[in-house]
């Protein structure tokens, strides 16, 4: 029971770093559409956390509503996103993001 009093919210503002650096290199770094579509979606993550960690460090809600709106705009960008990115990978399995010429109509 003292280990859980023990964390704070450092601790998850390292790990919402952490995760952030993690999806910021894998989208710096790979190529594939649908890779890069989960590193941004690691990126919202780790700010939901460091949202949630600063609204309990201050004792407000206001983090918690935070992470609940980026939560809703992160589920209609999933919707949005994923079917465009899923379409233009069943046109072209081998496409990448250099081949941005591809998409134009």
């Amino acid at each position: 029971m003292t280990l859980a009093l023990a964390i704070g919210p450092e601790y998850y503002l390292a790990l919402s770093a952490a995760l952030f650096v993690i999806g910021a290199i894998g989208l710096l770094v790979r190529r594939n559409p649908l890779i890069m579509f989960m590193c941004i979606e690691l990126m919202l993550n780790a700010a939901n956390l460091a949202f949630i960690a600063f609204g309990k460090s201050m004792g407000d809600l206001g983090g918690q509503v935070s992470v609940l709106f980026v939560l809703v705009v992160a589920a209609a960008e999933v919707v949005i996103g994923l079917a465009i990115v899923v379409a233009v990978m069943r046109r072209r399995p081998k496409a990448s993001i250099d081949e941005i010429s591809v998409l134009r109509g």
